[in-house]
């Protein structure tokens, strides 16, 4: 079965060092806590091109621009279900 979510976070330089690291992590424990591993496929990425408006996400062919902890919770609460 293929997974329903893939998220690929950006880890460019200037997507990581406004904090994708951090954003990689909170997936990957909110994945795990939520039991969501069969769901949801995570991948990084060397660059999407948007450095200026990162840090960027992309969850399904979405890009997600200027990504914020709260942001990301509020994303990954609606595609939970």
């Amino acid at each position: 079965m293929d997974k329903e979510i893939n998220i690929t976070v950006c880890l460019g330089s200037a997507c990581f060092a406004r904090g994708n690291e951090d954003h990689l992590n909170y997936i990957e424990d909110y994945v795990n806590m939520h039991n969501l591993n069969a769901k949801i496929d995570i991948a990084g990425s060397r660059c999407e091109g948007k450095c200026a408006d990162g840090p960027n996400i992309v969850i399904n062919g979405t890009v997600y621009n200027n990504m914020t902890s709260v942001k990301l919770k509020e994303i990954l609460d609606k595609i939970r279900g």
